[in-house]
């Protein structure tokens, strides 16, 4: 009988057509936990492979047993001349257009609150910084919102550090709660969550739920994350699932680039989306990769990458995962986002804001600095705006009808819009 493996883990389900014939084989780790099981269907000569690890083992186990998908994308993002990328680019452009056609999404993200109790080195955020917080209640949030919908968004993405106390699950959901008659797509990127968590969310009406590991190099890790729950590497490589389910139809994922090696990254990052593709196949899977960009805290980079292999590795995210969502933030400066916008990106932010209340000036009249996790007094430094700190500095500025203008001179059509709840039945 099959030994499934410790811990909570929602059951993996398959379904063969009534085969008359199967043979199980189970292999044995060294530790004697059976961890993976290959059904054979005789009658059909074909087999599936049901992969009972966790993506935790399975990212252990990664530097010596690479799945044939995971080889052929690391040969992807491998050196290659001007001629060997600009076929990938075509490749990539193809089959973009094949599967999304020529659209572009385009939403924002709606920050909630700076307040964090992590610490993480490169992050403005981060529990140590000497910043100006807040965070919006409610009615302010929907300001921020009206604002976003006057510019024709209907997809957000409400973005907040990890703080309990400021940013609980029922926060969330009256936030959620209030913006989902105006808001067709709903998402949030926030401190990771216990199911039960994330259930109140799903059923006030988000439908979408981001969370990036930023790296998925264990060592690197736990010397980026200082202090905090988030030092729980874990816990947090497993959100993504505990998502699902939840409920979240959409869910997105993603590494940092400049915490470590990009390639390193990528091959983890490909490992990670063949996994969710496998396990959360009825949902739809986003990926991203931001680069590190200036922030408070004053954080550099350890580890580099060029523009020319950003494009390389949209190319080959696209490539292996032809049906894959490619996320594009304003972290990214405008001639490069229009680029690659053509290529293989297929959902682009416009317009950001990354500090609470930026759109509006929202949360002024409860602004506050903290200290080393400390509330103080909100004295301003001599020409200091005013307004909660952002989370990083943003390179593209563009408005969205800016951005939208030149996505249509490139033959893409804006897609402020892409589902409604009537189209389920709700």
């Amino acid at each position: 009988m099959l030994q499934r493996r410790p811990e909570n883990r929602t059951p993996l389900f398959f379904y063969l057509d009534k085969p008359k014939e199967w043979q199980f084989s189970v292999r044995q780790r060294a530790d004697g936990f059976q961890c993976e099981a290959v059904i054979s269907v005789c009658e059909r000569r074909y087999a599936h492979e049901i992969i009972l690890m966790s993506f935790v083992e399975t990212l252990d186990n990664l530097a010596w047993r690479k799945s044939e998908l995971v080889q052929r994308f690391e040969h992807l993002i491998a050196s290659k001349s001007d001629q060997e990328l600009e076929a990938m680019a075509q490749a990539s452009r193809s089959l973009t257009l094949q599967n999304f056609g020529r659209t572009m999404r385009l939403f924002a993200p709606l920050y909630l609150s700076n307040e964090c109790i992590n610490n993480c080195r490169y992050c403005g955020f981060s529990r140590d910084n000497s910043i100006l917080r807040v965070t919006l209640d409610v009615d302010e949030v929907i300001a921020e919102a009206q604002h976003l919908a006057r510019q024709g968004f209907r997809q957000i993405l409400l973005v907040a550090g990890e703080h309990p106390k400021f940013v609980s699950c029922d926060y969330l959901a009256e936030c959620v709660r209030a913006l989902a008659a105006d808001f067709s797509s709903i998402s949030i990127e926030v401190g990771p969550m216990e199911t039960e968590d994330y259930a109140p969310i799903v059923e006030a009406g988000a439908e979408g739920l981001v969370v990036y590991q930023e790296t998925y190099n264990r060592g690197v890790y736990a010397e980026m994350h200082t202090a905090g729950p988030k030092r729980d590497f874990n816990f947090r490589l497993d959100c993504a699932e505990r998502g699902y389910v939840a409920g979240f139809r959409r869910l997105g994922i993603g590494a940092l680039i400049g915490l470590s090696r990009w390639q390193d990254e990528a091959v983890a990052l490909a490992a990670h989306l063949e996994y969710l593709f496998k396990r959360c196949w009825q949902a739809q899977i986003t990926v991203s990769v931001p680069r590190l960009r200036p922030a408070s805290g004053g954080f550099r980079p350890l580890f580099s990458m060029t523009d020319r292999e950003l494009a390389q590795l949209v190319c080959a995210l696209r490539i292996t995962f032809p049906q894959l969502g490619i996320v594009l933030s304003t972290r990214e400066r405008a001639a490069l986002r229009d680029t690659l916008a053509v290529i293989g990106v297929t959902m682009m932010s416009a317009g950001s804001h990354t500090e609470p209340g930026g759109y509006t000036r929202q949360g002024r009249k409860h602004l506050h600095r903290t200290v080393r996790g400390r509330i103080v007094a909100p004295e301003y430094q001599e020409g200091e705006d005013q307004l909660a700190t952002g989370q990083f500095e943003i390179s593209d500025e563009r408005s969205p009808a800016e951005i939208a203008a030149v996505l249509r001179r490139r033959g893409l059509e804006p897609v402020w819009k892409d589902w409604d709840q009537a189209l389920c039945g709700a």
